[in-house]
């Protein structure tokens, strides 16, 4: 008899999981409470242009890595990407441009800005990652729930250990287990701790003296991981995905958001806003955990026991910019972030990403496309919103001049720009349903903050809350950990 399998949230990691089960034989719905796929990797139209949303990085496309493994087994032929290079450029506050290449060309890179002394942190940071791509790669079932799961993790982990022992494996990889990445950059130059600051706020969501050390070493690693543009956006994956869904036997629901689960003996109901009620063996929720929990009739202990609101968590406070090309500098690099002086926090570290000149669906002709993003504390703004909407309001405008005014060291006439507007995290609680608007996940401080997806006997957990985390090759790769979970038990 066929599995009955809902999801809950068109978002990479749902759909991930969705179309790799679909190609196994399982009978797959998606719930999607948003007229289109992507959730924060999406992208929308405004004004004749299409902005990604939130997420603008997409990793994880060289041959042979999750999103290579992923177009293959589900019958993707093409993502519609080009591979970025430099994959951004950073710039410190002494205006220092320091680009990030996937090639050789970072060595040479590295030692101009600096010097020789760093080699071996880089060395050390790349030898980590590798090994710590490769065991995600092979879909660990971590952290392990259940005996069968601490079996299957010790043969993944067994098989891991014996092709890395001689070329990544060092005693050291213990201690890095359980330490922030500041303990690899004792005796490194200012601007480096710096630069790894700034690469980490936006990959690990902290900076370098709480992001745990082998987390920070996979992070810092995204250049060598194929960045790419896609045609089209970033919400281009979920495009692919939600065809190769249908391809495969799928079915996705546009306008339901689910409003309650209620889990029986033999199946579990899930219950729309719009009156459907859906049966099914399975659910798997890409969602928030908080999120999870407010739809959950009885949630497990481990939703019962979150705090009130995500503690330490993030959101984005997102400028969307319609601009003259004729204003772009010419062979400008698509992504760049820009730091500021003190504190990275609260708009003084923002990230640009500028659509490509070849990609004419992002903008009309002559013009061009910008997403500008920044960190923000999302309870300051449900606090101003609720109590004074006058000064909501001017502190919004007050952000956006400042980010316009750091987003002018790489673009000096973008306050010319035909089109700027902003959204803050009540922005993205009101269109990709996060609560809170709290966006990027856990952040990276230890490799046990994750949840375990399986949370109860029919309902599992995917996104970027589980392992391992945020972006959009590490949340494809939970969904191949979900989907691989569940044929084992349900095959």
């Amino acid at each position: 008899m066929m599995t009955d399998v809902t999801v809950i949230g068109a978002g990479n990691g749902g759909l991930t999981t969705a179309v790799i089960l679909a190609k196994a034989g399982f009978e797959v719905t998606v719930l999607e409470a948003h007229s289109y796929p992507g959730g924060c990797a999406g992208t929308f139209r405004r004004k004749h242009y299409r902005f990604e949303a939130g997420a603008t990085l997409a990793g994880g496309f060289n041959p042979g890595e999750v999103m290579d493994i992923i177009a293959k087994h589900v019958g993707i032929s093409d993502w519609k990407a080009r591979f970025d290079s430099p994959a951004m450029t950073v710039h410190l506050p002494d205006k220092t441009q320091i680009p990030r290449y996937g090639d050789s060309r970072r060595w040479d890179v590295r030692q101009q800005y600096f010097g020789e002394d760093s080699f071996s942190f880089w060395q050390w940071q790349e030898r980590t990652a590798d090994a710590l791509w490769d065991f995600a790669s092979r879909s660990p079932p971590f952290p392990p729930q259940g005996p069968r799961e601490i079996y299957d993790l010790f043969q993944t982990g067994v098989g891991w250990l014996s092709d890395n022992l001689r070329a990544s494996i060092r005693p050291s990889l213990i201690r890095d287990a359980f330490s922030p990445i500041a303990t690899r950059l004792t005796g490194q130059s200012e601007n480096l701790r710096r630069f790894i600051d700034g690469q980490l706020l936006i990959s690990a969501q902290t900076i370098s003296q709480y992001a745990n050390a082998m987390f920070s070493a996979s992070a810092l690693d995204l250049p060598r991981r194929g960045v790419v543009h896609l045609e089209g956006g970033i919400g281009t994956i979920a495009r692919q995905l939600e065809q190769a869904l249908i391809d495969n036997g799928g079915t996705l629901v546009y306008r339901q958001k689910a409003i309650g689960i209620r889990e029986f003996t033999d199946h579990v109901s899930i219950r729309t806003n719009k009156g459907l009620t859906i049966q099914s063996d399975l659910v798997i929720a890409n969602l928030t955990p908080w999120d999870l929990r407010d739809i959950m009739h009885n949630p497990p202990k481990s939703l019962q026991q979150l705090p009130a609101k995500p503690e330490g968590g993030w959101g984005a406070f997102m400028v969307y910019v319609g601009i003259d090309q004729e204003i772009i500098p010419a062979d400008t690099p698509l992504h760049h972030q820009i730091l500021g002086e003190g504190r990275l926090t609260e708009g003084n570290s923002i990230f640009i990403s500028l659509s490509p000149l070849w990609d004419e669906s992002r903008a009309p002709r002559g013009k061009r496309a910008i997403t500008i993003s920044t960190h923000t504390d999302f309870r300051k703004w449900w606090q101003l919103y609720r109590s004074n909407r006058d000064a909501y309001r001017t502190e919004k405008k007050k952000y956006i001049q400042h980010i316009m005014n750091l987003a002018s060291r790489v673009f000096p006439k973008i306050t010319d720009a035909d089109l700027i507007e902003a959204g803050t995290p009540l922005t993205f609680n009101h269109f990709t349903r996060r609560k809170f608007g709290w966006v990027g996940g856990f952040r990276q401080e230890s490799l046990f903050k994750t949840f375990g997806p399986h949370l109860t006997n029919r309902v599992w957990l995917v996104g970027d809350s589980i392992f391992p985390g945020q972006s959009t090759a590490a949340v494809s790769l939970g969904g191949l950990r979900v989907a691989n979970s569940i044929q084992q038990q349900w095959d």
